[in-house]
């Protein structure tokens, strides 16, 4: 195991109320923060407006406004237009590097696991995801970051330097070749639980889309069942297990090698050890 090096750097998180001031210097736009959403890595608020109604502030930095609107914004309203319960855009604004969007507060509450209920209805809003985007093909492609770093995650270096174990892990995953970029789909990037919203045993929200693009969906039930075996979880998912071994293995590797270096190098530079080798040990069942 190695300590943290600065250069590998940790997330930035949101100052919403820095944002706020931003946004009202900018737009006029009265924006009051009344708190954290709970769940996250980087971090949104509730806010309400003047008149009012209550909306989300997130921000993604280190990107660009026209970026987001021609990627993950047009997916996330391509998807609405398709019956997703995806939240509308009320406001995006470059603030320095970073761009702010406010959004839609859907109804319901997080989701803490799936019963067998709400993961056929994810599994369903899946299925709407398909093919989505063949008359889009402005809208970029996701990738996957097998090779190279992501923009602020998916990094291989800490693999690379943690221990023999995660360098070996990284090795393999760059040997993964893939032709996702074939598909049309819409792809949420960040499935899991905690981006779903339920009330009365129905799916009401599905929220943060801000990486979402074009690509091959099933990246996105790989991603949920990662987010089902989040660390201390022991969930039931012979149905998505079902799903899965249906997926070519040439095809579901990439995708597969993908959450594993994603989730693998956030426990590295953000979490313990344990959290480390919990991923190490789902990542390594397939590859």
């Amino acid at each position: 195991m190695t300590s943290i090096p600065p250069s590998w750097g940790k997330a930035e998180k949101l100052d919403a109320g820095q944002m706020a001031d931003e946004l009202f210097a900018r737009t006029g736009t009265r924006l009051v923060v009344e708190g954290p959403c709970a769940g996250g890595e980087v971090g949104a608020a509730f806010v309400r407006w003047e008149d009012g109604h209550r909306s989300v502030l997130k921000w993604r930095p280190h990107s660009r406004k026209a970026d987001l609107l021609r990627g993950p914004l047009a997916v996330c309203e391509a998807a609405r237009t398709a019956g997703i319960p995806a939240p509308g855009t009320e406001l995006v604004e470059q603030i320095g590097h970073a761009v702010v969007m406010v959004q839609e507060l859907r109804p319901g509450t997080q989701l803490d696991h799936l019963d067998q209920s709400l993961l056929h209805q994810a599994l369903s809003i899946n299925d709407r995801q398909k093919d989505l985007l063949v008359d889009r093909p402005d809208i970029p492609p996701i990738q996957l970051y097998l090779q190279d770093d992501g923009p602020g995650y998916c990094l291989h270096e800490p693999l690379r330097q943690y221990s023999n174990r995660t360098a070996a892990l990284e090795r393999r995953i760059r040997a993964v070749t893939s032709d996702a970029a074939r598909h049309h789909d819409a792809v949420h990037l960040d499935f899991h639980p905690g981006n779903l919203l339920a009330e009365g045993g129905s799916i009401t929200g599905l929220v943060d889309w801000d990486g979402a693009g074009r690509g091959d969906r099933r990246l996105d039930l790989v991603t949920l069942y990662f987010g089902l075996h989040h660390r201390g979880r022991r969930p039931e998912t012979s149905t998505l297990d079902g799903v899965l071994k249906h997926i070519p293995d040439h095809e579901l590797q990439p995708l597969w090698a993908h959450m594993s270096l994603r989730l693998t190098d956030w426990a590295i530079r953000h979490h313990t050890d344990d959290d480390v080798n919990h991923w190490l040990d789902l990542a390594e069942q397939r590859l």
